[in-house]
């Protein structure tokens, strides 16, 4: 399979007349900013907004999305946030709680995510990178980190870290493949894997972020797109043109989330307020009965 590197549809330096120029293939939106070495989408200062996104919509067939990206933030662990997201949709330019873009999206999104919302959070190491599919009705749930719809994932030390981070996105044949490189060995390593997925042509590509109480830098440097040439079977080659984002068999991708129940030391002062609140009240009823009692006895005299 050789791959070929569409300018027209990627991002790199230097950033000439980015946002600006009316011959430039992007736009800015929100706190994002230029700068010689990476597009800024947000700083490390609470409630900041910001994105980047293509003018041009995304024709190819089958292409690769290759992403040079870095989370930095004087926060510590668990004290910073929120991630950015990659997007390949429909719409652009939205402003919204999904890292900075709308909810109910049509196309796919993949989050880094560095800020674990649910307090379960056992299941999955932060930063968590996932994939996610949208059909204009799906409804990405912000408290469950996305748990209830994404499609498959993995742990991923991107932020304040001494390496490169690249994430790299391949889609052919109805065939999603994540990876990412985050060691600083030049590997790609699988991060999650979609078969079945169907994504129209025509959408667009995007990168956000949003910061809230919690914040960091979310910097793009490259999004590099390349077309890759596939051979296709007559039978492949006559395939419908899909309207609407789908995959086949989702049911075997979706996680069931528990809802949280008490921990054991929760447990513990629950039962031992009970016990408590029903002594007082056994006490409180021993005296009234006593008196009643008395009452009772002395109107026999």
């Amino acid at each position: 399979m050789e791959d070929f590197l569409k300018r027209e549809y990627s991002l790199v330096k230097p950033y000439r007349g980015l946002g600006f120029a009316s011959s430039s293939q992007w736009d800015l939106m929100g706190t994002a900013m230029v700068t010689p070495d990476y597009v800024r989408l947000t700083p490390d200062l609470q409630s900041r907004q910001g994105a980047v996104w293509s003018r041009i919509p995304l024709l190819l067939r089958d292409w690769e999305l290759r992403v040079h990206f870095k989370i930095h933030g004087q926060g510590k662990k668990n004290l910073n946030g929120d991630g950015l997201a990659i997007w390949v949709t429909r719409d652009r330019m939205q402003n919204g709680p999904v890292f900075g873009n709308m909810n109910q999206f049509s196309g796919l999104g993949i989050f880094v995510d560095t800020y674990p919302n649910t307090e379960k959070s056992h299941d999955r190491t932060f930063p968590y990178i996932s994939v996610m599919l949208g059909n204009g009705s799906l409804t990405y749930d912000h408290d469950l980190d996305g748990r209830v719809t994404d499609l498959g994932g993995c742990a991923a030390m991107v932020r304040n870290s001494a390496h490169d981070s690249f994430l790299l996105a391949r889609y052919s044949k109805t065939q999603l493949t994540l990876m990412v490189d985050v060691d600083g060995k030049q590997e790609w390593r699988e991060c999650a894997d979609v078969s079945g997925l169907h994504l129209p042509r025509g959408y667009f590509l995007g990168a956000s972020s949003v910061t809230g109480d919690l914040s960091d830098n979310h910097d793009i440097i490259s999004m590099k797109l390349y077309e890759l040439t596939v051979t296709r079977t007559p039978q492949e080659e006559e395939e419908e043109e899909v309207i609407v984002p789908r995959v086949d068999n989702v049911f075997q991708y979706q996680v069931k989330v528990e809802e949280e129940g008490m921990s054991g030391l929760q447990f513990f002062f629950t039962l031992l307020f009970s016990i408590l609140g029903l002594g007082v009240l056994a006490v409180v009823g021993m005296i009234v009965y006593g008196r009643w009692k008395e009452n009772k006895r002395k109107r026999f005299y």
